[in-house]
């Protein structure tokens, strides 16, 4: 196996979180915040939504079974990229790259789908560096497999 890191925002990290699961080749999930200001953010100040984090999934996918590409396709398969009015900052849909070829391959792709975008709304999917990850509380945790 060669395992590899990514890192998606798309809406509350639950559902996320079970979603990726589904998807053949990758091997574990953590979900937690990234995108802020505060250190150790904790769920109640992420619920603010003034700490500028964003729910987040860290994917550890199998590369010889996953490219990056598949993945992202994956990701924009499972959430609705483009801007929905009312909603939440802490929901938003962001790309963390950990690497200069994450950002290349996301970038191409997030142009496609703008150009040819099905959504009523414009995709508003950002691509950013990624920085710090604070894993969320162990309750959040596999969540949907805990609490079915």
């Amino acid at each position: 196996m060669k395992i590899k890191r990514a890192t998606f925002a798309a809406g509350c990290f639950w559902r996320v979180e079970e979603d990726f699961l589904k998807v053949e080749g990758v091997v574990d999930t953590t979900v937690g915040y990234m995108g802020g200001h505060l250190k150790n953010p904790e769920y109640e100040d992420v619920l603010t939504d003034s700490t500028g984090h964003a729910e987040v999934v860290q994917v550890d996918y199998d590369e010889e079974r996953l490219s990056y590409k598949e993945l992202l396709v994956a990701f924009f398969s499972l959430h609705n990229p483009s801007v929905i009015p009312g909603s939440k900052y802490k929901y938003r849909t962001t790309i963390f790259y950990h690497s200069t070829k994450q950002r290349e391959i996301a970038e191409c792709l997030l142009k496609a789908l703008k150009g040819s975008s099905p959504y009523v709304y414009p995709v508003k999917t950002i691509v950013v560096n990624a920085d710090v990850f604070y894993r969320a509380e162990e309750y959040h945790q596999r969540y949907y497999e805990k609490n079915s």
